[in-house]
């Protein structure tokens, strides 16, 4: 039974990785920001563990995981969780910039370091799910764009440093997937949410179970998936 670390199980992406690995018999341990909220995501999947702590506050991640219990091994620790804030650069606010890049980009480099000795105890695989915006900025996406390009640059450099240990290093740049932060989004651009013209989030729930079920003689580096109509 294979066990994994979530992050941003309580929505969108994240929600339908957790119920399917769930489903599969798998163990999993879920990521909450705080113990209310890791009493919510138990309760959805019986039997799912859980760890505390609040990627908005990366500096404080190993005191609080160090006050918890740890899986012995980790066969796959999947970064799903994210934030995003849209504005013009002349408008970000520093506070505006730390909170994404804390979220996005510096909290999972801190977990992924925290549970290295585990990632490669398993010879397991951590799975960054990207955003387009990792690949291309647009106009008023600048601040969630640095966080979500710097997330590749993580996702390849360690891809590098922990081939040698069996790690297997996987990057997933979704498209726009109707969720409650698409929502957002659109709230914030102004403009009518649909969910149905987006990608379904058990579709990118999809090809991250394929990638994490992929014999060990290959890896996918680079996933990308886009909306289909």
């Amino acid at each position: 039974m294979a066990t994994h670390v979530i992050t941003g199980a309580g929505s969108g992406i994240g929600a339908a990785v957790a119920r399917r690995l769930h489903a599969r018999g798998d163990e999993i341990v879920l990521h909450a920001r705080d113990a209310g909220r890791a009493k919510e995501l138990a309760a959805a999947l019986p039997g799912a563990r859980t760890l505390v702590g609040d990627l908005a506050d990366p500096d404080k991640l190993s005191w609080a995981l160090s006050h918890q219990s740890l899986p012995d091994r980790v066969d796959s620790l999947l970064h799903i969780a994210g934030v995003v804030d849209l504005g013009p650069v002349g408008e970000l606010t520093p506070k505006t910039w730390r909170h994404q890049l804390n979220v996005n980009l510096v909290a999972p480099a801190e977990l992924t370091r925290l549970l290295l000795p585990q990632l490669r105890a398993a010879q397991g695989q951590v799975i960054f799910v990207n955003s387009g915006s990792g690949l291309n900025a647009h106009a008023e996406w600048a601040a969630y764009a640095a966080s979500k390009h710097g997330l590749k640059a993580l996702a390849d450099a360690l891809r590098e440093e922990e081939h040698g240990n069996g790690v297997r290093v996987t990057s997933v740049y979704p498209g726009r997937t109707a969720s409650p932060m698409q929502a957002k989004v659109h709230q914030q651009e102004g403009r009518e949410y649909d969910p149905a013209r987006w990608i379904d989030p058990e579709s990118v729930a999809t090809t991250i179970v394929m990638a994490l079920d992929l014999p060990r003689d290959a890896e996918v580096n680079d996933l990308t998936v886009r909306p289909g109509r």
